[in-house]
């Protein structure tokens, strides 16, 4: 985590966006502020810049391989209400955010079921080239059927398997980056020589899931390697998560679950080896701030009165890879339904604890869930003091080492967060007033990475 020069812990800012027609608030694009050109460069451009004059981290895309059609089994309703429906490829978008800033750290999600680890890798290493050092890569296992459809597969493979073949994915990846030594280069022009075969190596992984031979084709990047993002909350997937991410993105519903979270993760995290202080943990939130309490609320109001009702249900099925057409609103599911869930099992897991039953119902996913409301992550309302007042009890704490700010409508939400909110951060002595280093992982309070360094 981030220290600065007095010692104090710093928080780490990151900014949750999506390569689409709204933010992952499906509703965004209703508000009447909403940028209405997410297609161009531009857009992208102008959010990273705001990012960086408010001194973020890392702003980082969230991705799924399909389009909401899970619902009914069918994108009708998905692309009627605008739910989520456009995706874009996330390299030209985060190409673009990097060369229009020159510290923002910038992070895009990549599916360890459905690529190859030597296009990973080389993806990743070149564009950490590119920016100097400020590339991340979100690992996930992707989530339902209609992202295996695309990819030639009848079914998504099954929770736990996923992340057996992540775990192998994860090592052949790293063992790619750790090809070249960083003194691997000569570039001798008076002997000819371009660099010592000697440091450069070949990787031949052969495993259960994955071949690949090397050498890798990208010399070592100014940072190491680009940092891991990890979201796994489930059982393995915490396991997954503990073992291989370095910045950790979570779902916390409340203060009283993220201070149990938070621990439980970082006692996770020194099972397997890893220092706790070297893994940030952030959880998503919304903030709505205005000059009064009265003025936050009713904005507030109008951001919640845009979102439609069918907005949660084609999300929680593209999420839990579940048709919830299937089932009326008030039917339990029953232990099987409870167990095909092989999407967001973290999600399953916590509706079934805040509804209190084995059983829950449709309108307790609907519920508990908050999904396509602002309810799905914690919320601070209200002037520039209070939500400081709010972000600042969570990290100091011990409920968070920061926040993954998710956008209401873009670039607005963003916009008034570095206007009125950083600057109070700031006052406080909690958030950065400049950016100290040019590498992500110096934002990160993260050494450069050593090869080798993550084999336990």
């Amino acid at each position: 985590m981030a220290i600065d020069s007095a010692g104090r812990r710093q928080i780490t800012m990151v900014a949750f966006l999506q390569a689409q027609n709204c933010s992952n608030y499906a509703a965004s694009w209703r508000h009447r502020d909403a940028a209405p050109d997410f297609l161009t460069a531009e857009y992208y451009q102008r959010v990273a810049r705001v990012l960086e004059a408010g001194c973020f981290d890392l702003a980082f895309f969230d991705d799924r391989l399909a389009m909401p059609d899970r619902y009914g089994d069918d994108h009708a309703d998905a692309v009627r209400h605008g739910v989520r429906v456009v995706k874009m490829d996330l390299i030209p978008l985060m190409t673009a955010m990097g060369l229009a800033t020159r510290h923002l750290g910038i992070g895009g999600t990549y599916s360890t079921t459905y690529y190859q680890p030597f296009h990973v890798a080389r993806v990743f290493a070149t564009l950490d080239h590119m920016l100097g050092g400020r590339a991340a890569w979100n690992v996930v296992t992707s989530l339902n059927d209609s992202e295996a459809a695309n990819f030639g597969l009848d079914v998504h493979p099954e929770h736990d398997a996923r992340y057996d073949v992540a775990d192998e994915f994860m090592e052949a990846v790293l063992g790619h980056w750790d090809t070249w030594e960083d003194d691997a280069i000569v570039r001798d022009r008076a002997t000819g020589v371009f660099g010592r075969p000697e440091k450069v190596h070949r990787l031949d992984h052969r495993g259960a899931h994955f071949r690949s031979r090397g050498p890798f084709t990208v010399p070592r990047t100014p940072q190491g390697r680009p940092v891991v993002i990890q979201a796994g909350q489930s059982g393995r997937g915490r396991r997954f998560a503990a073992r291989w991410g370095e910045l950790l993105f979570v779902i916390y519903p409340n203060l009283t679950v993220a201070r149990q979270s938070y621990r439980a993760v970082k006692d996770e995290i020194a099972r397997a080896g890893r220092d706790p202080k070297l893994v940030a943990i952030a959880p998503a939130v919304y903030c709505v701030v205005g000059e009064s309490r009265t003025i936050a609320e009713e904005k507030a109001a109008y951001i919640e009165s845009l979102a439609h009702p069918l907005d949660t249900l084609v999300l929680l099925s593209e999420v839990t890879n579940f048709d919830f057409a299937s089932k009326g609103l008030d039917d339990p599911f029953t232990d099987a339904e409870l167990a095909s869930i092989t999407g967001l099992q973290a999600l399953r897991d916590r509706v079934v604890q805040a509804s209190g039953t084995a059983h829950p119902t449709t309108r307790d996913f609907i519920e508990h869930s908050g999904r396509g409301t602002l309810r799905e992550v914690p919320r601070f309302i209200g002037t520039p003091k209070t939500i400081a007042d709010g972000l600042e009890e969570w990290f100091t704490t011990e409920a968070c080492d920061g926040f993954v700010l998710a956008a209401t409508h873009i670039p607005g939400a963003y916009e008034d967060f570095v206007t009125y909110v950083v600057p109070e951060l700031q006052r406080r002595g909690l958030f950065r007033q400049a950016y100290a280093g040019t590498t992500l992982r110096e934002h990160l309070g993260l050494p450069r990475a050593v090869r080798g360094d993550w084999k336990r």
